[in-house]
């Protein structure tokens, strides 16, 4: 598989009921996140335990990407992920819009950097997800 794909296949998941999305993670993996939150760092171990508490909090957990370029085995990809929670089943909601940059070696994602910020209601910042096609 071309890095784009390896990338693409991680994307298609849903992380909520993925049991191999680790599978796609490097051992060596690094994570480096800008969020609202703050800075964070990730290495597998975190990125595994993410996943795990992803699994517990919601029923599904879908990304929705607008772009996906590939330089070589660097991979950024445009995205709004999308989340139904076990308090509400019944609606699906935007969570946070991102953009991440990541780097393929072995097959595998290994080097990510992401910038990410919480989703508002706004339909055009929503809508324009969902117009593009990867």
């Amino acid at each position: 598989m071309t890095a784009k794909e390896i990338v693409k296949s991680f994307y298609d998941l849903d992380l909520a009921k993925s049991e191999n999305a680790i599978d796609l993670i490097h051992k060596d993996c690094k994570l480096l996140w800008n969020s609202s939150n703050g800075f964070t760092s990730l290495d597998y171990d975190g990125i595994k335990n993410m996943i795990d508490g992803l699994r517990k909090a919601f029923i599904s957990f879908n990304y929705r990407v607008s772009h996906l370029l590939e330089d070589q085995n660097t991979i950024t990809a445009r995205y709004t992920i999308y989340v139904t929670s076990i308090e509400r089943p019944e609606k699906e909601d935007a969570l946070a819009h991102f953009i991440s940059i990541w780097e393929v070696k072995d097959g595998k994602l290994f080097k990510g950097y992401e910038i990410s910020q919480l989703a508002d209601d706004s339909s055009d910042s929503l809508n324009s997800y969902a117009e593009i096609k990867v």
